[in-house]
């Protein structure tokens, strides 16, 4: 026991970090799984951490409900942003989301007296405790999973595969899209509120275009062909720094050249099913 003790007081905040970027990493599969290239989850994850921070520290709402906020503060922003975005698609889809995160970052700048401007919000409680992050991950892998067995589900991987045939079977592109990009929204927001409550100081330059980059990143690594692959990025994208850390100035460079590496020998991810299928056929 004081062997484990030992090590969650040091790595305690490691861990917990590992499951708030697992949710990022399946907020922004959910928007890929419908053929969206949206970049607009970092700032999600801003608007969520600011809304429940600030409700946490102005008003003594209780955590439940302010996980609650940080959940709709963004899904409602999502969902007024969506109708003219999203009618974009691709780069200039990512574009505009990227400029969105922009705007986020430099309005929590610009208000100083609500948000703390650049110095950002510091003595946020820290009352996120390693079962809230364990019951949100898991509470995301099983709404994703059921709801990829579902119609809607269905829907999301016909319109990813091509948009035009999926509306000519009668599925409601625009409604589906909508659904996808204010769900993502919903859980960035979580992880970003969890994480507000874990580290007990948020800055805006957290939630900016190096955040956004990121975690595309871990989605893209693990693979989107299925739950597993955004939760496997987002771990090996937590940890490598820390695997790395004794390369002191050269972390940065290998960590650029492992990422570069699987995305050229592995274009579909780290979890490919249908790779690992062909492997065993081949042994068989």
């Amino acid at each position: 026991m004081d062997a484990f003790d030992n090590f969650w007081a040091i790595y305690s905040n490691l861990v917990l970090t590992l499951g708030t970027n697992a949710l990022l990493a399946l907020s922004i599969y959910l928007t890929l799984s419908c053929g969206l290239l949206a970049m607009a989850n970092g700032a999600f994850m801003g608007i969520g951490a600011y809304t429940a921070s600030l409700l946490s520290m102005n008003t003594a709402t209780p955590f439940p409900l302010a996980l609650l906020a940080g959940m709709a503060a963004p899904s409602l922003v999502a969902f007024l942003i969506g109708k003219p975005t999203l009618r974009l698609s691709g780069v200039y889809l990512a574009m505009a989301t990227l400029g969105f995160g922009e705007v986020v970052r430099i309005l929590i700048l610009n208000t100083e007296d609500l948000t703390g401007g650049a110095l950002g919000l510091n003595g946020i409680p820290q009352l996120t405790q390693w079962w809230h992050v364990l019951l949100a991950v898991v509470l995301a892998l099983f709404v994703l999973w059921q709801l990829k067995r579902t119609r809607i589900g269905r829907a999301f991987e016909a319109i990813k595969e091509d948009e035009t045939a999926a509306a000519l079977m009668g599925i409601d592109v625009a409604a589906h899209k909508m659904l996808a990009f204010v769900l993502g929204a919903a859980i960035a927001g979580l992880a970003g509120a969890l994480n507000a409550h874990l580290t007990f100081f948020i800055g805006p330059n957290e939630y900016g275009f190096d955040r956004g980059v990121e975690i595309l990143t871990m989605a893209i690594l693990g693979g989107i062909n299925g739950l597993t692959g955004p939760v496997l990025g987002a771990v090996i994208l937590t940890l490598l720094p820390e695997v790395l850390r004794g390369l002191r100035d050269f972390r940065l460079v290998v960590n650029g050249l492992i990422l570069v590496v699987i995305t050229l020998f592995l274009p579909r991810g780290l979890w490919d099913p249908m790779r690992f299928r062909r492997l065993l056929g081949r042994k068989d």
